[in-house]
């Protein structure tokens, strides 16, 4: 029996909505779009698609076979999310991309859209919300990140610079709060 549940989808839909940061984006999308000229939304919202919902059912099996369990990986996840939240919230860069020549599917699905630490995320949703909620929360931030790609520039033109900025902080401070949740509900199972 399928176990949908509204809470469920809401709760996994605004991490990944968190984690994706696709409204925390636009100002790349725009660089990139005047670099490059056209980015293929559909084709990037696809295989972003394609790759989280593959991730989300063949990720654990990769870390059995490299002798990882969920519980340390789910750890892990927290510790990414919590250091993307800091970027969030500060203004920083941790981490820095790679430039790219094209806008095809590097850089905006992978990494921008299912990047490390989207793929981190799942994971540890896994460990404690059922599979199906978190499939529709996938489908529908892939909706609402097609929805910002197709209209990026009038999204950053209504919004301006200081209403990105504090969308950003606001989801941040979300994310700070999920990944310590997520690192109290699974950090037991590592001394088990």
């Amino acid at each position: 029996m399928l176990e949908i549940d509204f809470r469920e989808i809401a709760t996994v839909g605004m991490v990944l909505f968190a984690v994706i940061d696709i409204l925390g984006s636009i100002p790349i999308i725009v660089d990139l779009r005047s670099r490059v000229g056209h980015i293929q939304s559909e084709k990037a919202s696809v295989v972003a698609m394609i790759i989280m919902i593959l991730f989300l059912f063949i990720g654990e099996e990769l870390l059995n076979i490299i002798g990882i369990d969920v519980n340390s990986f789910a750890v892990a996840g927290a510790f990414v999310l919590f250091f993307l939240a800091l970027e969030m919230i500060l203004g920083i860069r941790l981490y820095k991309e790679e430039e790219s020549e094209t806008a095809s599917i590097v850089p905006i699905a992978f990494p921008l859209i299912a990047g490390a630490g989207t793929m981190t995320t799942l994971l540890s949703l896994k460990s404690q919300y059922h599979t199906i909620n978190i499939i529709i929360a996938i489908l529908l931030n892939i909706a609402l990140v097609y929805l910002v790609l197709k209209s990026s520039s009038k999204i950053e033109k209504m919004l301006g610079s200081s209403g990105l900025g504090i969308i950003r902080k606001v989801f941040g401070v979300i994310l700070l709060a999920i990944a310590v949740k997520l690192f109290a509900a699974n950090v037991k199972g590592l001394f088990v």
